[in-house]
C-alpha cells in the first residue's frame, strides 16, 4: 500500500425538487413531495468510490464547503468512511450547490448552480507540509474559479498548483468538467504540462486537443482516439493519458503503449442512473495507479467501477469493493 490519495476540488450538494411542469416566466408550478439532497462533485464522488473500492487505503479530502447544512451533509457523508480524512476541508460562507428541478410531466431536468465556497478554493488553502500522499487528484478544471485564473508564469493557477505538488514528489491527476464553451483550449493544456495522470471523457478530450471524437450522428470516432491521447501526452501528461466513454476506456501509458478496452455488456434494465459513472471510472484508475498496477489493469478496474456505479441512481451508492467490482467485470465481460 502506498501513501494514499488526496482528492481536491469541487464539493457540491444537489438539491432535487420534483415539479408538475415548467412555468412561464412570472407564473407558478407546484413542488411535489419531499425535497432530496445528495452530495456530488469530484471530491465527494471520487473519494467515496475510492473508500468503497479500497477501505484500507489512506484517503484525504481537500477543498472548501460552507458553514451551513449542506456543508454538514458533505462532511457527514465523507466521515462515514473511516479511511477518509476530512481535516483539510475548510469551512466558510455558503456551500456549492445545484438546484435540480425535475419536471415529472416531461422527465426533463433544469439546473441552477452556485459555486459558493468552491469558487474560492486555491493553493493558499493547501498546507504542503501536512500533505503526505502518493497522488493528488483535483477536479474539476473549468469549475474552480480561483484556480481557473490565468497565471503569467504557468498559464493557469491550477498549473502552478500542480507544478508545486510535483516538486514535492507528489504525483498529480486532473479531471475536467464538461461544458459548452471555448475555454478548454485555454485552461486545460497548461494543467496537462504538470499532470502525471489525466482521466477525462471523450467530449472533454476532443475539445482540449482539437480532435473530434464524435461525429454528427453521435458515433464515437474510435480511430481518432490514439491521436487524441498522443496529443495529450505531447502537451505534458507524463504517465497515463486516459479517455473514457460509454463505449469503452482508452489510454496511453508512459512508454506510448495504447490500450483499448470495450465497455461491459450490461443486461437490459441494469442501468438505473449514470450521474456518477465518470467519477467511478476515475476512482478505479486512480486506485490501480496508487497500487502500481499497469494501465490495462487500471482501465479494467475503471470500467468495472463505472458499471457498478450504473446499477444505482445516485452517484456513489452502486460502488462496491474492489473484489466485487473485479467479479462484476469478469461476469459481464
Amino acid at each position: 500500500m502506498g501513501k494514499g490519495i488526496c482528492v481536491a476540488g469541487n464539493m457540491i450538494v444537489d438539491i432535487l425538487y420534483s415539479t408538475n411542469g415548467w412555468p412561464e416566466q412570472g407564473k407558478l408550478v407546484h413542488i411535489l413531495g419531499d425535497v432530496s439532497r445528495s452530495t456530488g462533485g469530484a471530491v465527494c464522488n471520487t473519494i467515496i468510490d475510492l473508500a468503497k473500492l479500497a477501505p484500507s487505503m489512506p484517503l484525504y479530502a481537500m477543498g472548501r464547503v460552507g458553514a451551513d447544512a449542506e456543508g454538514d451533509l458533505i462532511l457527514e457523508k465523507l466521515g462515514a468512511h473511516p479511511n477518509i480524512d476530512t481535516s483539510r476541508v475548510l469551512r466558510d460562507g455558503t456551500s456549492a450547490f445545484t438546484l435540480v428541478l425535475n419536471d415529472v410531466l416531461t422527465n426533463e431536468r433544469t439546473f441552477f448552480t452556485c459555486l459558493g465556497a468552491n469558487g474560492r478554493f486555491c493553493e493558499d488553502d493547501i498546507d504542503w507540509d501536512r500533505l503526505d500522499c502518493g497522488i493528488l487528484h483535483i477536479g474539476y478544471i473549468l469549475l474552480l474559479s480561483a484556480l481557473d485564473q490565468e497565471d503569467a508564469e504557468f498559464g493557469s493557477r491550477m498549473a502552478r498548483l500542480l507544478c508545486h505538488a510535483q516538486r514535492r514528489g507528489i504525483k498529480t491527476s486532473i479531471d475536467v468538467v464538461s461544458e459548452a464553451s471555448d475555454r478548454f483550449r485555454r485552461l486545460v493544456p497548461p494543467a496537462l504540462k504538470y499532470a502525471d495522470y489525466c482521466v477525462i471523457n471523450e467530449i472533454e478530450a476532443g475539445e482540449t486537443v482539437g480532435i473530434p471524437l464524435r461525429d454528427e450522428n453521435d458515433r464515437l470516432i474510435v480511430e481518432n482516439i490514439p491521436s487524441a491521447l498522443r496529443r495529450m501526452k505531447e502537451l505534458g501528461v507524463s504517465t497515463w493519458a486516459v479517455i473514457h466513454s460509454p463505449e469503452g476506456g482508452y489510454g496511453m501509458d508512459e512508454r506510448g503503449n495504447y490500450v483499448s478496452i470495450d465497455s461491459l455488456r450490461l443486461p437490459d434494465g441494469y442501468i438505473r442512473g449514470s450521474v456518477g459513472a465518470g467519477d467511478a471510472f476515475c476512482a478505479g484508475v486512480l486506485c490501480a495507479a496508487e497500487r502500481g498496477e499497469s494501465l490495462r489493469e487500471a482501465i479494467e478496474l475503471g470500467i468495472g467501477s463505472a458499471a457498478a456505479s450504473l446499477s444505482e441512481a445516485s452517484a456513489t451508492d452502486g460502488m462496491r469493493s474492489e473484489a466485487e467490482v473485479r467479479a462484476l467485470y469478469a461476469k459481464l465481460r
